[in-house]
């Protein structure tokens, strides 16, 4: 097992990742002892409510109640759909009262079970009953565990768009059981590498040239190959939390692709694109739009591209129309009164905020057809 903490002063946490903590014998009954989020002194266990979906809990809510040295039918738990589409106003509303039906009191705990839809809601939910309970993220998907679970960002999608309700609400802990990834289905592994090629395209050109040369063990989902991108996406996150938890100046630049991405999903009524793949096109998009702009050179688009593309994500968008596209960007919550902000970069590891993007050239992006740049600038503007 791997420990990483994000360093917040007394709202930090630790980052355990390993395989099998979610054994009954494991160190993540271990973790949670030590920590005292299932026992308080005296023994007395505090209450928790599990919130999890239908697929999960058929996967790993037998392995969570053992650790938790329950019965599964003795461990309060909200079981909630599945998909993205149903990270909703109406859910949320669902676990607020399943907290309370549960009895769960200030100093209890809120359990997150699941990928990210799972962890939003629930850390919203944790943020909001009573004002504030502590809870506890154990992420189940790839994506989750390299992105979504770390941070305290926590949220529910509108119709206008995506996450435009929320809080920052840190967890207690995150609990990476790299164990759980064996029953990911090949599209949900796929959409978490995203993410990790995120991190290497704002910052890290060695993590990005690790990823070119290790695709086929990427693509294999080799079990150390996995540990490996959890424990360094997982590093970059903690550090920039550290740094700006409440996204007032680096921890922007983690929205690389997804003010694109954000759009592409809002459009599509949250279905037909998986929230990784929505990315893997929004980075695409960000890097034309930089060599557009004549920032970054063609080459390093055509490279993003066709690593993605090597991973098995999509990386051109469906059809829709741009004003459609436009009206979901508008209402972006990462805009300001200045207008859009955007990601953009000078290259591979390069990445910063742009706020005065032309909005033209967001137009001629947005309905761009498919394929790679081929030969731009050769020496980079900005």
């Amino acid at each position: 097992m791997n420990r990483l903490d994000v360093a917040l002063g007394e709202r930090g946490y630790p980052i355990l990742i390993g395989a099998d903590l979610l054994a009954a014998s494991g160190p993540g009954q271990d973790a949670l002892s030590d920590l005292q989020l299932c026992a308080v002194p005296g023994g007395q266990p505090h209450r928790c409510l599990v919130v999890t979906d239908e697929n999960v809990a058929r996967h790993h809510l037998p392995a969570l109640a053992g650790c938790l040295q329950r019965a599964p039918s003795e461990l309060p738990t909200l079981v909630l759909p599945a998909g993205e589409q149903h990270k909703t106003l109406a859910n949320f509303g669902r676990i607020l009262d399943a907290c309370a039906a549960a009895g769960l009191r200030r100093d209890d705990l809120l359990i997150a079970l699941g990928g990210g839809v799972i962890g939003d809601l629930a850390g919203f939910a944790a943020a909001s009953y009573m004002r504030g309970i502590d809870f506890l993220q154990i992420p189940t998907t790839l994506l989750a565990m390299v992105d979504s679970s770390v941070g305290g960002k926590t949220g529910l999608n509108l119709a206008a768009g995506k996450n435009l309700a929320g809080a920052f609400w840190q967890p207690r802990l995150v609990l990476a059981d790299t164990a759980t990834l064996t029953t990911l289905d090949r599209r949900e592994y796929r959409a978490g590498l995203a993410e990790v090629v995120k991190y290497a395209a704002i910052g890290d050109p060695s993590l990005f040239e690790w990823l070119v040369a290790n695709v086929a063990a990427i693509n294999a989902a080799d079990a150390g190959a996995v540990a490996w991108m959890v424990e360094q996406s997982c590093r970059h996150k903690a550090a920039i939390v550290a740094r700006d938890e409440r996204e007032h100046g680096d921890r922007a630049l983690l929205n690389l692709g997804h003010t694109f991405g954000h759009a592409l999903e809002a459009a599509l009524d949250y279905q037909g694109l998986l929230h990784g793949e929505a990315v893997a096109i929004g980075m695409v998009q960000a890097a034309r739009l930089s060599t557009q702009l004549g920032l970054a050179s063609a080459a390093d688009h055509d490279r993003l591209r066709t690593l993605l593309v090597d991973l098995g994500l999509p990386v051109d968008p469906p059809a829709l129309p741009v004003e459609r596209l436009e009206h979901h960007m508008a209402l972006d919550k990462k805009a300001s009164r200045s207008g859009l902000r955007f990601v953009l970069w000078r290259g591979i590891g390069e990445a910063f905020i742009a706020t005065d993007v032309p909005a033209e050239a967001v137009r001629e992006v947005l309905g761009a057809g498919p394929g790679a740049l081929g030969p731009g600038p050769s020496q980079p503007n900005g």
